[in-house]
């Protein structure tokens, strides 16, 4: 049985406040828990006009309290604007709120430009050099008492559950080194590079003690509706955005009716072409069948979902549609992730 997650990102609607998409963040987490997803993650950005989720770790507190079931996480935290310890402890904070529910996924990129980075951490220019050990020291405060004499507070029976995440070569690597599992950004590229990297991690995994196996997923853009059409009108939102994007121009995610009447131009509908055939839209079978086929190929047994769409209602049809589609059961999910900190 394939096992499916969900990455929010927030976000924001043309015709509506931001801060509206922070709030939608949380209904839709409760909803699919109540669907049977097993994960739902919450991505970091800064200074960008459409994905406005700047604060993973204050988003998973709220959604807590929510919920009981579902593991909440972040994808991820960009480790090196900040403290390793701090991080550990604000981790710490939320495994005391939900525990054995708390995933700690960490990224090395900006996510965000570098003005704001530098705002950030006025250190940002070398931060990056320093992340493996900072992912090192994370792992390392948040699963034992003390290290390097220092312990982060709360401690508890259990301890989150450390991810790398990455698109290249260097993610892959680092996890693997740690013993740590790994979680690929497929959507980044439309799965570019995934095959090396899934392979890099596997062949170099030093089994741990808390994950004896290496663990590792993917994380896919997908939309599903009642039809084909209706679910690549609502996919047009998000082509005009990767559009706009290439071109330097950003914005809140845009209406699909509004696009659909305005129209693509020739040289637009070419580049979109490629795109568009690679995408996972379309009816819920269409689309399990899809992650069923990437789940095979890189040898997974979860994938966690991103879906865009202008209308909240129409996303979280989505994720009903999936659910249904793979049978997903809504119980409680019992595994290595739910074990004691070492």
């Amino acid at each position: 049985m394939l096992t499916l997650s969900v990455l929010d990102q927030s976000i924001a609607c043309a015709g509506r406040g931001e801060d509206e998409a922070i709030r939608d963040s949380v209904a839709q987490a409760v909803q699919c828990e109540a669907l049977g997803y097993a994960r739902y993650w919450l991505s970091e950005h800064h200074g960008l006009p459409t994905t406005v989720g700047t604060a993973p770790e204050v988003l998973m507190a709220a959604i807590a309290v929510r919920t009981s079931r579902i593991r909440i996480g972040s994808a991820g935290v960009m480790l090196p604007h900040y403290s390793a310890l701090k991080v550990a402890e604000q981790f710490r904070v939320l495994e005391a709120l939900a525990p054995g529910r708390i995933d700690l996924g960490v990224g090395r990129a900006p996510a965000g430009d570098r003005r704001t980075a530098l705002a950030l951490n006025p250190d940002a220019a070398n931060a990056a050099d320093h992340y493996a050990q900072q992912v090192a020291d994370l792992r390392a405060w948040t699963s034992i008492d003390a290290h390097q004499g220092i312990t982060a507070h709360p401690r508890g029976p259990h301890a989150p559950q450390v991810w790398v995440l990455g698109s290249s070569d260097h993610g892959a690597r680092l996890a693997a080194h740690l013993g740590l599992p790994y979680a690929f950004a497929y959507f980044f590229s439309d799965g570019q590079g995934v095959e090396q990297a899934l392979d890099l991690y596997r062949r170099l995994y030093r089994p741990s003690e808390r994950h004896p196996k290496p663990q590792a997923t993917i994380c896919v853009w997908a939309l599903a509706a009642d039809s084909r059409q209706e679910a690549e009108h609502h996919a047009l939102s998000r082509d005009r955005w990767r559009l706009d994007r290439a071109r330097g121009v950003m914005g809140p995610l845009r209406a699909p009716d509004e696009l659909a009447e305005r129209g693509f131009s020739a040289d637009e509908l070419q580049m979109l072409e490629p795109l568009r055939r690679r995408a996972l839209v379309g009816t819920a079978n269409e689309v399990a069948d899809r992650l069923r086929g990437l789940a095979a190929v890189h040898g997974l047994d979860e994938i966690v979902v991103n879906t865009w769409a202008h209308d909240p209602r129409a996303r979280r049809h989505s994720f009903a549609l999936l659910a249904d589609a793979l049978a997903l059961d809504g119980r409680p999910r019992a595994g290595p992730e739910t074990e004691p900190c070492d």
